[in-house]
């Protein structure tokens, strides 16, 4: 049986990750959260396994994936491949919402 439900999530009720993430609305394929990083914030190169896709709402951040390198600021939007080695390094005050595919907070597939 197909689930046609609808769900809201409060903003103000959103959890929040370890890494500072805040969870919103999820799905069973597909999650969806934001991220507000301060200049000068760079994570530790680690893997995932789920896909990501983002998009850049204000600031600009640097994502390395591999020996890949790219830029995105305001309006740009990316993608990080599951199981792809990566770290963002924030360039300036970001505010990025990802959606990550499975789920990234189901079955602890966000520990840091």
């Amino acid at each position: 049986m197909t689930d046609h439900s609808v769900k809201k999530i409060d903003a103000s009720a959103s959890p929040t990750g370890e890494m500072g993430q805040q969870y919103l609305v999820s799905g069973t394929s597909v999650a969806l959260r934001r991220w507000q990083e301060p200049a000068g914030t760079q994570g530790e190169p680690h893997t995932r396994p789920y896909e990501t896709v983002g998009y850049v709402v204000s600031g600009r951040v640097e994502i390395h994936v591999g020996d890949d390198v790219i830029a995105c600021g305001p309006g740009d939007s990316y993608l990080v491949p599951e199981g792809a080695t990566r770290h963002y390094a924030i360039t300036e005050d970001l505010v990025a919402v990802e959606a990550t595919s499975p789920p990234a907070r189901v079955n602890d597939r966000d520990d840091a």
